[in-house]
């Protein structure tokens, strides 16, 4: 049995099975992707629900193991030189599809636009979209100056072009199905959350509907959205 007593996370959420990979996580556009990806991997794991209450992301024992207070992280007993721990979700999932062997691409240019795309993600689609959803769904939506919030919303909507003229050919975005879309699509589908498809004109952009679509259908994704499942 593997040994995770140099995790301190693991005093607080104890593993059932140590020997299998440990996934520490809230079902969040950013906390699914690695659900996600280890649902579509077939890697074996166990799922702990931290929930972004400050109890649990700013406790000792998960600032243990990521000390920038975001899900996911996921500690994995099989690392390559052992136990590994890790966070940021980009991170996780070049971690896995490396691991695996799967969803990176079968050449080292398709693992480059693969990587490209996810950095996409990443630095750009998550954070603004997550900016803009914070101006119009929770506290920001108070905020009387609304050039913030309308900054985030033109960003928004720049980002959603991009992607749809690049999926006007393809059904994923670089062409196979990959950790990318597992960071994208997620994304997207927090616009149902925030309210504000019409906001970012989604029905201009043809392609990402069924884009979405064809993502949502995945029955590896259907069960990693609800991976761990709210309380």
């Amino acid at each position: 049995m593997a040994d995770l007593s140099a995790f301190p996370i693991t005093q607080k959420w104890t593993p059932k099975n140590p020997d299998i990979l440990q996934l520490f996580a809230f079902p969040t556009p950013n906390g699914v992707k690695a659900s996600i990806a280890l649902e579509e991997m077939e890697i074996p794991y166990e799922a702990h629900l931290v929930t972004l209450a400050d109890a649990d992301v700013k406790s000792s024992a998960f600032l243990s193991l990521n000390p920038n207070n975001k899900i996911p992280a996921i500690i994995d007993p099989n690392g390559p030189e052992g136990p590994i721990g890790l966070f940021e979700s980009g991170a996780i999932l070049i971690y896995l599809a490396e691991k695996s062997g799967k969803l990176i691409g079968n050449t080292a240019s398709e693992r480059a636009r693969t990587i490209q795309w996810l950095m996409f993600q990443m630095g750009g689609l998550g954070p603004m979209l997550g900016q803009m959803g914070f101006f119009v769904k929770f506290a920001g939506s108070e905020w009387e100056d609304k050039r913030p919030r309308q900054r985030y919303v033109d960003e928004a909507r720049r980002l959603l072009g991009v992607l749809d003229t690049a999926l006007s050919d393809r059904d994923w975005i670089t062409g196979n199905y990959s950790i990318a879309d597992i960071a994208i699509a997620p994304w997207l589908n927090a616009l149902n959350f925030y309210e504000a498809k019409d906001m970012v004109n989604w029905d201009d952009h043809k392609n990402l509907g069924a884009y979405l679509d064809r993502f949502m259908a995945r029955p590896a994704v259907t069960k990693g959205m609800n991976t761990p499942p709210r309380p």
